[in-house]
Formats: C-alpha cells, structure tokens, sequence
C-alpha cells in the first residue's frame, strides 16, 4: 500500500496533536510534518516535498490559502484546507489558488482520510455546506491591488510600510486606500478591511 505523506498545519496545539494521532491510525497516511502557523508550513512543504498538506485557513502570521499559494507555486502537492469559520467568498479565493479540499473543522478524522485520499488521487472535495454559502456570496468588487493594501491594513502596516512591502510610492498606496473605501461605502481603511475580511476577499 502507498503511503500519503502528510503536512499538517493548525495554530490551535489541541486540534493539530488530535488530528496527527487520529490520522497516523490510518494505514496509508504518515505525518511527516507538523505546525503551528504558515510561513513554516512553506518551508516544510519545500523541504519534505508532501502529497498533501492540511492547512489551517486561519493561523499567524499567514492565512492558509496564501500559505497554499506560496507551496503551491513550488512543490508538486495537493492542499485541503480547515475551517472553523467558512467565511463568504473564502472558497472562491481557495478554488482561485489551486486548493483542492475545503473542509470544517467539525469534520470527523475518518471524513478528512478520505478527502486526503481524495485530493492525493487528483480529486477535489468541497463540504456541500460552504460550497451552499460560496454560491450565495457577493462577487468581490475590489481590485488585486485594493485588496493588497487592505490586507496590509488588517495586519497593523502603515501607509509607509505597505508603500515598503508592495514596491509602490505612499501616495499610490493612498490612492488605492481610498478607492477600496470609496467602493466599500465607508469612511476608513480599517472598516474597509474589516468588510473585506468577513466576506472572505482577504
């Protein structure tokens, strides 16, 4: 029997030592590594180069779908990302980046075993529940661009170290502030990013 090597990545220490346990009962999946936030599930995933790598949506200092984005871009795996919150409009952006599963937290192991297997063998699975959401969710109206500047917002960043991380002048960095507000109909970039962040566009 083919084994699944396995990356697993949650910033809760209970759910991650759970899922590692219940998993390893599996006769086809090993756990090859484990974390507790997403810069180093990257350097795992670079490193030990899984078949899957169950991602956490939720975890410092990088959510799971940009953690699935920088692993997908360079190692030959499958992602399923869980989650405890299935935000509107998070599926859409997992589905953009090459996610394979999505499910909840509330998934049994023996559930997760198979999607993995699933996903390992090419196959995709989305939890019919937040696939229902996914299709009831408004379309972002923001630009890639916007959304940048929000997200930074949401992390704490001035105008000053967005202008920084994002190779841009402060005063384009304003612009695409204010634009974001503008669409948003509201008065802050912190309000913006807040919206942003609860339909699930960053």
């Amino acid at each position: 029997m083919k084994q699944i090597r396995l990356v697993l990545a949650d910033d809760e220490q209970l759910i991650r030592g759970a899922l590692v346990a219940l998993l390893e009962l599996e006769e086809d999946i090993v756990v090859v590594g484990s974390t507790d936030n997403g810069t180093e599930a990257v350097a795992l995933a670079r490193s030990l180069a899984p078949d899957v790598c169950v991602l956490d949506l939720e975890m410092p200092p990088t959510d799971g779908i940009y953690a699935a984005e920088e692993i997908l871009r360079s190692v030959n795996t499958s992602v399923v990302i869980v989650t405890r919150h299935a935000r509107p409009g998070v599926l859409r952006r997992a589905l953009a980046s090459r996610v394979a599963g999505f499910v909840p937290k509330s998934t049994p192991a023996e559930k997760l075993a198979m999607v993995i297997r699933d996903v390992a063998a090419g196959k995709r699975y989305v939890d019919p529940e937040i696939a229902a959401t996914a299709l009831n969710a408004e379309r972002c109206p923001l630009t890639a661009r916007e959304l940048d500047v929000l997200r930074l917002s949401r992390a704490g960043e001035s105008v000053q170290s967005m202008a920084r991380i994002l190779h841009l002048a402060p005063g384009t960095v304003r612009n695409y502030i204010s634009s974001a507000m503008a669409r948003l109909a509201v008065q802050t970039r912190f309000e913006a990013a807040k919206i942003a962040w609860e339909q699930g566009w960053i």
